[in-house]
């Protein structure tokens, strides 16, 4: 589904990105971690297009996406991306943000997108707040519609940037419940979060990244419970000792 070859990314004279490659396979996780600064949101960014890379390329589906005179609207078309604040559009109800993009950008007919949009809703235990703004939402139900809204397209992929970073701690197990949902589901996603317990649960590849470059890249239970590198084991004592571990 995903294929990143050797990317790099420079702000200025900062390497932010540095030689990183990823391999996803469809209906699978990748789950990308490191502290704060390491590149993982860059590479999201990368990947749906919001920053262009100095070097290397990126397939999705088997077509360069990086490739010059590749429109990246029409990419961003097949991406679903939730960023780390809700983003939600506060005007909006939780339905007319639901259904915004299937009507504007899919042309799906507006009954038809109300109908898909309320289906996920109900699944999701969200049916209730299909009228409501999100401003009486909490944190975590805001979340949660930002990502519904993210797959109501039907997208090929998801990525998730740190969706749970600016939650309250008892609102995080809400999300991390439906992503869980949509990993059963078979949804191809790449994940960058700093919850490890989620991460060693969700993903079926784990990738380290340290100073912009892939330091360690496999199985999560055995990077999370036997890391090769001293980078991964002082970044994982830091996670214990702040209870994410």
């Amino acid at each position: 589904m995903l294929l990143c070859n050797n990317v790099r990314k420079t702000f200025d004279t900062n390497v932010v990105l540095d030689d990183v490659s990823l391999t996803l396979p469809k209906h699978s996780v990748n789950v990308v971690i490191g502290a704060s600064g390491s590149g993982k949101s860059t590479l999201l960014r990368c990947i749906n297009l919001l920053e262009r890379v100095d070097d290397g390329q990126i397939f999705l589906d088997g077509a360069d996406i990086t490739a010059i005179g590749v429109a990246p609207d029409d990419v961003r078309r097949r991406i679903g991306t939730v960023f780390q604040q809700f983003n939600l559009f506060p005007h909006m109800s939780v339905i007319g943000n639901i259904t915004l993009a299937p009507i504007k950008v899919h042309r799906v007919p507006p009954e038809q997108a109300r109908t898909e949009a309320m289906a996920l809703l109900e699944r999701f235990g969200l049916a209730d707040k299909a009228d409501a703004y999100p401003d009486r939402l909490s944190g975590g139900q805001q979340q949660r519609v930002a990502i519904l809204r993210a797959i109501a397209t039907k997208p090929l992929l998801l990525l998730l940037d740190e969706v749970t970073s600016a939650l309250d701690p008892l609102l995080v197990g809400e999300v991390l419940s439906l992503v869980e949902d949509l990993r059963k589901d078979g949804v191809s996603m790449v994940i960058a979060t700093h919850e490890m317990g989620f991460a060693r649960h969700v993903a079926d590849t784990l990738m380290f990244l340290y100073r912009g470059r892939v330091i360690e890249a496999g199985d999560p239970q055995q990077m999370l419970d036997d890391p090769n590198t001293p980078e991964l084991r002082h970044y994982l004592t830091r996670m214990r000792a702040a209870g994410r571990l």
